[in-house]
């Protein structure tokens, strides 16, 4: 009797822990797999640090091209502040003013400043301060607005107007709408009339010092030798890395 319960006992630990191997062996697989965790997380870390050390690399790197192209910014932030302090000071223009300069308005007639004005002087744009008329051209011609039957030499742009029939007049410096000139009227013997905004204008008194003048063709002469100089320089860095990278890679056979 005692050999049988010694061997039911047997039996009955086998059926019960047979299966211990192979719960120790998926212990094992899931302890494995919780190890490779941290390898797989150092690989990454490692795969960062490398990214991190090329773009510390680039950041400092010693290509004669990366260094001219730092370069060629710095210097033309330098040009764009030096063209910044040469910029044209225009004249701050009311609402009014704007809508007619600005705007190609056109103020109501018999009310402007110099539609009746005699004062001899010299009428300058009211936003560039550019000579535009003398007064000894200026004539009555019952319009409503200040009539002139020229202008002062290469001071006025004339263009087709909009509505395609009237010819526009502007100001030759900055573009500023001055009105329309009409030909053919004969008021006065040179059979021309300057029809401008009072608004467009402002007069300056003969004998007075006329104001500096914003010239605007100057500014554009200014930005364009700036461009010329700054791709030229671009150029001859270019042409220059391009040279020194071809004797650095040099078969020395």
């Amino acid at each position: 009797m005692r050999i049988e319960r010694i061997l039911i006992l047997c039996g009955v630990t086998t059926f019960f822990f047979g299966c211990g191997p192979s719960s120790t062996a998926s212990l094992d697989t899931k302890t494995e797999n919780v190890a490779l965790k941290p390898v797989a997380n150092s690989q990454v870390t490692d795969t960062n640090a490398g990214t991190d050390e090329k773009l510390r690399q680039a950041k400092t790197s010693d290509d004669p091209k990366s260094t001219d192209t730092v370069n060629s910014a710095k210097t033309a932030d330098i040009e764009t502040k030096k063209l910044e302090k040469k910029m044209p000071k225009f004249n701050e223009l009311t609402a009014q003013e704007s809508n007619v300069i600005l705007k190609k308005g056109t103020e109501r007639a018999f009310t402007g400043e110099y539609w009746q004005t005699k004062m001899p002087g010299t009428y300058i744009c009211r936003r560039c301060n550019a000579p535009l008329y003398k007064s000894i051209d200026k004539f009555e011609s019952d319009c409503g607005w200040p009539s002139f039957d020229d202008e002062i030499k290469g001071a006025v742009l004339r263009e087709t107007d909009a509505d395609g029939s009237r010819t526009e007049i502007l100001c030759a410096n900055c573009g500023g709408h001055l009105g329309h000139v009409f030909i053919g009227e004969r008021m006065t013997k040179k059979n021309t009339r300057h029809c401008v905004n009072s608004l467009s204008m402002k007069l300056i008194a003969e004998g007075k010092e006329l104001p500096a003048v914003s010239k605007l063709a100057e500014l554009e002469e200014t930005e364009r030798k700036a461009g010329d100089e700054k791709a030229a320089a671009e150029k001859a860095a270019a042409v220059k890395a391009g040279t020194e990278k071809s004797s650095t890679t040099k078969d020395p056979k």
